[in-house]
């Protein structure tokens, strides 16, 4: 665990692009990448156009102190590191599209808040096996889809479609114009989940086990679901209840 915990701390070095003009180069060439981080000091032209390269192809940027890109341990970095992605990302409205035109019915998982590439690595598998369509995240608040996370979920986060958006809020404004409910997942919800129809176009949130869905985007989902428990505990891991969740969504989909 610990030499584990040492490799999500420290990205490899053949992850990163750093130097402002090869990661110029990186975006210009269409490589995917995860986010980029910045000087937050940085203001010159180079830098400048790194910034509307990386907000016209939706790639995050992240403003940082010099200390944290000290963190990296690369040099000449010139203020701006980039990290790689092995997962290349999917517009939600081709996704929906296309699972529409095959005839099926869409089930969709949308990640709220969660940091730890564990529990996401974990909910890719599970996603994966019960036939979850994709798998929706913010561009920030979340943990980073890098080798670690690809290796905890067992590949499963090359398989499934992933989909990041600047905003949960207008991804769920966008699933409710293709006419897919969306239900979250809370503590405190009156609705069991085997309550909850998951026959039709489905989506599911899940938030983190600190802090939960975000409170506007709570606001906007159409029903509210909880996991019934024998022995009330404060909460679930997060991995867990959306292995429940998704277990009972493809129960109600498939003869088992």
């Amino acid at each position: 665990m610990k030499d584990f915990r040492k490799k999500q701390q420290r990205p490899k070095k053949s992850s990163l692009v750093y130097g402002k003009q090869a990661v110029l180069e990186a975006l210009g060439q269409g490589e995917t990448l995860d986010r980029i981080y910045l000087d937050q000091k940085l203001n010159d032209p180079v830098t400048g156009e790194i910034r509307r390269l990386a907000a016209a192809k939706q790639v995050p940027v992240n403003y940082v102190p010099a200390v944290k890109l000290a963190h990296f341990n690369v040099a000449a970095h010139e203020g701006v590191i980039a990290q790689r992605s092995k997962i290349v990302y999917q517009n939600l409205q081709d996704v929906v599209s296309l699972v529409v035109e095959n005839g099926q019915v869409p089930l969709f998982l949308i990640l709220d808040g969660i940091t730890d590439i564990r529990n996401i690595g974990g909910i890719a598998r599970t996603a994966w096996c019960c036939g979850v369509h994709a798998i929706i995240i913010p561009d920030k608040g979340v943990g980073a889809l890098n080798e670690d996370a690809i290796l905890t979920s067992a590949g499963a986060l090359e398989k499934i479609p992933v989909c990041r958006v600047n905003s949960l809020m207008k991804a769920v404004d966008e699933l409710h114009l293709n006419g897919i409910t969306v239900f979250a997942s809370a503590m405190d919800a009156s609705v069991p989940v085997s309550a909850a129809d998951f026959a039709v176009p489905s989506a599911i949130v899940m938030g983190s086990e600190e802090k939960g869905i975000y409170p506007a985007l709570l606001k906007i989902c159409d029903t509210t679901i909880s996991i019934p428990m024998h022995n009330r505990f404060e909460s679930l891991n997060v991995s867990v209840a959306a292995g429940m969740i998704l277990y009972e969504a493809m129960k109600q989909r498939t003869i088992i």
